[in-house]
């Protein structure tokens, strides 16, 4: 995967259009560049800017989530929101979410974000990503292949709630940030100003459930700092 660049601004940049060409994902851009993940988040919104002049006005095609999106959530109000009463037990709290914009000469504008609803947030981002119409429709076959359901078309309203509401949640709990390759498909959802109508944590209390990536040590400790050592609920793997 290795490439050489002079990293300059300029070559950066030329090596990011070269790069996401390819289908490169951010962090596989951050590892061949040589350069940190935010930096290259940073560089691939810049080669999208340039390419779409303003990503958010251009038309939403699709949007979906997980089915099973709201298991232990509180809404207020939106009872049009879709939704399943029943999903795979083992997908509470872990929402997937898929956005597709028209990137122009039939081709389809693609960001998924993978969204921790009870404790940590966005835990990773996809995108974007720029294909036809038929591969479009076999990478969201593919995105929700570990669901029991098939995904369930959303307004994007849905969408900047779950994504943009769950990283307020996550910094309210000891600032736990988004994943570094959000950044990169920030403006695929639009502008964010509102409140989201969703109270995230599992039943109104922050559930950490450790991923093979998380650090458990570093969460429970901010937890501990911000609710209190008896205000949530924590699953380490063993």
């Amino acid at each position: 995967m290795g490439m050489d660049f002079v990293m300059d601004t300029r070559d950066e940049i030329a090596g990011i259009r070269t790069l996401r060409a390819k289908g490169f994902s951010p962090k596989d851009i951050a590892r061949a560049l040589g350069v940190p993940p935010a930096t290259a988040a940073r560089l691939v919104r810049a080669v999208a800017t340039e390419q779409n002049a303003d990503p958010a006005e251009r038309e939403v095609l699709e949007c979906w989530v997980s089915p099973g999106w709201s298991v232990g959530l509180n809404i207020n109000g939106h009872l049009e929101w879709p939704d399943l009463p029943r999903t795979d037990p083992g997908a509470a709290g872990l929402v997937a979410v898929l956005v597709a914009r028209d990137a122009g000469r039939s081709r389809v504008s693609l960001c998924g974000y993978l969204v921790d609803v009870y404790c940590l947030g966005v835990k990773d981002a996809v995108g974007p990503r720029a294909m036809n119409t038929n591969q479009a429709a076999e990478f969201t076959r593919s995105y929700y292949g570990g669901y029991q359901d098939p995904p369930l078309a959303a307004p994007l309203e849905l969408a900047q709630n779950l994504v943009y509401g769950a990283i307020e949640y996550a910094r309210s709990l000891g600032r736990l940030d988004p994943a570094p390759d959000f950044e990169a498909t920030r403006d695929h959802l639009g502008p964010w100003s509102a409140r989201s109508a969703i109270s995230f944590g599992r039943d109104g209390k922050p559930f950490f459930i450790q991923g093979p990536r998380d650090n458990a040590a570093r969460v429970v400790s901010k937890l501990q700092r911000s609710v209190g050592p008896h205000n949530f609920e924590f699953l380490i793997a063993g």
